[in-house]
């Protein structure tokens, strides 16, 4: 097949996508920048002008980060379904720019690990030489954990089998692979939910409680994005927007999926099961240290 060509200004033919002019990227940017400093005067409990902004701001920030997200999309959906407007080379800048987001995504990782590590490798005298702290009840990693990391792979599974369904032109197929793994994504997140609202510690009890919600927390709300990105593309394919040749779309939902999946596993060895048990040998090492 010929690859679509457009042209630019100076007549010449070419295989990039020449995006039309449009208000969402100012409209964006007015929306996060109210965001950020809603979040900012909510957190130093600022007044712009005498008028308290607080989570207000924040919360009409989110509303307009939201709007300009469903919008824009929109349109780029519209581009590479209507218009046709995706030529192989505009889809190799697609699959770069999902890459380099993931991977920006990876180092927010590293930093709740780093911070887990650190206290952990590390305990300080204030919370007596050991991890766990001694005060602290931990989540027993062969309970509801255990559960989570099978339900997440399950999905794992689910979300490959709607991609094999698309490249073998199996509409239904896909579909189906879709909503259990839509459905696979809520039961992960309603357990951890009920696994936040049971725990016998507070997000403010301590360095372990904080590492554990900010790292799981973050986690948690990637599942989210991923799942509402999974129902986006369940509606997609029922329209029968996703071919074998055309259907990145899907693709950058189940590499987001399978990221997610992998950050987990990470997250059940080393919080979950690793640092719920090393505090046995760790206060020997740390008095001996210590003189």
């Amino acid at each position: 097949m010929a690859e679509k060509l457009e042209f630019s200004t100076t007549g010449k033919p070419h295989p990039f996508h020449l995006v039309p002019p449009s208000i969402w990227p100012l409209v964006g940017a007015l929306a996060a920048g109210l965001l950020a400093v809603g979040a900012l005067c909510y957190m130093h409990s600022l007044k712009l002008g005498g008028f308290s902004i607080g989570l207000k701001g924040v919360f009409l920030g989110l509303a307009g980060v939201a709007a300009i997200m469903v919008v824009w999309w929109r349109d780029v959906i519209h581009e590479a379904v209507v218009e046709k407007a995706h030529s192989p080379v505009a889809k190799i800048g697609l699959r770069y720019g999902m890459t380099l987001f993931i991977a920006s995504e990876v180092m927010f990782f590293v930093a709740f690990f780093w911070a887990f590590f650190n206290a952990s490798l590390f305990p300080t005298e204030a919370i007596g030489h050991v991890w766990p702290p001694a005060n602290i009840h931990v989540i027993d990693p062969f309970d509801l954990p255990l559960l989570m990391t099978m339900i997440l792979l399950l999905s794992g599974c689910t979300v490959t089998w709607a991609h094999h369904a698309i490249l073998h032109g199996q509409q239904y197929e896909s579909i189906k692979a879709l909503g259990l793994t839509v459905a696979l994504g809520a039961c992960f997140l309603a357990l951890q939910i009920f696994e936040y609202a049971h725990a016998h510690f507070g997000f403010k009890d301590g360095i372990y409680p904080s590492t554990f919600f900010m790292a799981t927390g973050f986690h948690g709300f990637h599942v989210f994005v991923g799942t509402v990105f999974l129902v986006v593309c369940y509606f997609r394919a029922q329209k029968g927007h996703f071919t074998a040749d055309s259907h990145f779309g899907f693709e950058a939902a189940a590499w987001y999926w399978h990221f997610v999946d992998v950050v987990w596993l990470f997250l059940f060895l080393c919080i979950y099961f690793w640092g719920n048990t090393i505090g046995t040998h760790l206060p020997e090492a740390a008095a001996a240290a210590g003189g």
